[in-house]
């Protein structure tokens, strides 16, 4: 996404602030608000306000306060109990959000904070619409103890049975501590502002005090190492007005439950519309690089990608994009990055996207260009069999149309596992610079014509490419339907979204399938 130059001073002003809070009730005082601010960071009450259409929002049990009455609770008990719920519009879509007040307790999960959670999250699920968390919280309230622990198995629970029913999105805006990114962790999304927001399990302090490593919040569990490092986070904003403007965005691409199909809008582009830019896309050497990006951007319409955990696993773009108007999941080898190769990180990646676009009937675009699994140790200890199996799981399950073009190399497991005709797919492409083998050609010949003469080694390989680092067998056995020009595939892909719309296919009978975790 393109960052946003915001300043918070001037996009909300004070008087316009004022009319957002209503005294008492979204923090103890105007002073933890000027605390708030002071800070760049947004209320409770503001971020919602700023997440739904104006005037659409409508505010659940804004009366309710807690129920302890230890360590001199009943002497503070404001009105909401520091969480505020309730539903609204986004771009006229009905949504359920709550969002955690840090003015009040830190944020801190009660009982009754949780039930008003829970409320939102259980008529989210019986009306079909998504649910929004905005998580600024300090982790469970202290004073309640069991009372505390208790409510956070009931918002896990309800995670669990909202999963693949309705879209769920976290966007974490402070802290987010030990239990309490467990229910983050189940929804589909998380997304977090940079340089104000952390997820741990395990604070600094414990850490210091266990382990004897001494590290920062923003070092343990920033936006930047989720972005990079753990693969939690799947985007970061720089501040609290970009984040609910892309959140706003994001959401635009889903359908409100697995009953609806994929959201399709008003398209300008035609279907038609040039891609003469692709014919030359791809390097005439095969191990020279370029960038997947491109080949996304050019067939996708214009300025719809959004692409989800991009600095993590930058070897596969996962993501969402419309075509023709239509949401579409974008899986995407990335030559620029390992030649493009799967590797732990990566399927983890792409599995999740898969998964989530076929819970929510979202036709799934593959583009491949990947030389095999990234060899090594550290992947085999690191268990590259059972990972790299969530991804080919993900794509035999997928129920939803699933249209695949081969760009360049599809070699070896890694041709299987990326969406091929073999795992039920729909529609498979390839372009005439695709080589589709067991592994590329230097490598099998070495392997074939062990111990003999360099020269004839050469002459082997030549005759290995030109015999079978083509699309040509492949498509002869049916494995890929048509080798099309690099510029006829928009085109292709509009066609076949239209044609696969009313695709019925199901899955056997079932409790659940056993996905390799």
């Amino acid at each position: 996404s393109v960052y946003l130059s915001v300043n918070f001073t001037n996009m909300l002003s004070a008087r316009a602030l004022r009319r957002l809070i209503r005294p008492g009730h979204c923090a103890w005082s105007s002073t933890a608000i000027e605390k708030h601010h002071a800070k760049g960071r947004l209320t409770a009450h503001e971020r919602v306000q700023l997440l739904m259409d104006e005037g659409t929002f409508r505010e659940y049990d804004a009366t309710v306060t807690h129920r302890c009455s230890d360590f001199g609770m009943l002497d503070k008990r404001p009105e909401g109990d520091g969480v505020v719920t309730g539903h609204g519009k986004v771009f006229g879509k009905t949504v359920y959000v709550f969002s955690q007040d840090f003015t009040v307790f830190g944020g801190s999960l009660s009982s009754m904070h949780a039930a008003k959670i829970c409320k939102v999250m259980d008529e989210a699920v019986r009306v079909g619409a998504p649910v929004i968390g905005l998580n600024d919280s300090g982790g469970a309230r202290i004073q309640e103890g069991v009372d505390s622990l208790g409510g956070y198995a009931d918002i896990f629970q309800r995670n669990v049975m909202a999963s693949g029913v309705i879209p769920q999105i976290s966007l974490i805006m402070g802290p987010c501590a030990g239990g309490a990114v467990y229910s983050p962790a189940m929804t589909d999304f998380i997304f977090m502002v940079e340089n104000s927001s952390y997820m741990f399990v395990t604070g600094p302090d414990v850490l210091k005090t266990v382990t004897h490593e001494e590290v920062s919040p923003e070092q343990l569990g920033g936006a930047r190492t989720h972005q990079i490092k753990s693969g939690v986070c799947h985007g970061a904003f720089l501040n609290d007005v970009e984040a609910l403007t892309q959140l706003r965005s994001f959401i635009n691409y889903l359908p409100s439950s697995n009953q609806e199909q994929a959201p399709q809008i008003a398209c300008a582009e035609p279907a038609e519309r040039s891609c003469k830019n692709l014919d030359t896309i791809v390097p005439a050497g095969s191990d020279v690089p370029y960038d997947m990006k491109d080949v996304i951007n050019t067939v996708v319409d214009t300025d719809s990608f959004f692409e989800l955990s991009p600095e993590y696993a930058k070897n596969i773009i996962s993501g969402l994009a419309r075509v023709n108007g239509q949401t579409v999941a974008i899986i995407a080898n990335q030559p620029k990055v390992l030649a493009g190769c799967l590797d732990i990180n990566s399927s983890v990646k792409a599995a999740r996207v898969v998964r989530f676009a076929d819970c929510f009937n979202i036709p799934i675009l593959t583009f491949v260009d990947v030389p095999g699994f990234l060899p090594g140790t550290g992947q085999e200890y690191g268990g590259i069999i059972r990972h790299g199996a969530k991804l080919l799981f993900a794509y035999a399950e997928a129920t939803v149309p699933k249209i695949t073009v081969i760009t360049r190399k599809a070699y070896g497991g890694a041709y299987d596992v990326m969406s091929s005709k073999h795992l039920r797919g729909d529609t498979n492409y390839a372009w005439p610079s695709a080589e589709i083998a067991v592994m590329g050609a230097a490598g099998a010949c070495n392997i074939l014509f062990r111990g003999q003469a360099p020269e004839k080694i050469a002459e082997e390989t030549q005759n290995y490419n030109s015999h079978f680092c083509t699309p040509a067998i492949a498509a002869s056995r049916g494995f890929v339907d048509q080798i099309i020009e690099p510029n006829q595939t928009r085109l292709r892909v509009c066609e076949d979204l239209e044609r696969l719309k009313n695709k019925k296919l199901y899955n056997p009978k079932k409790k659940h399938a056993n996905i390799p975790l």
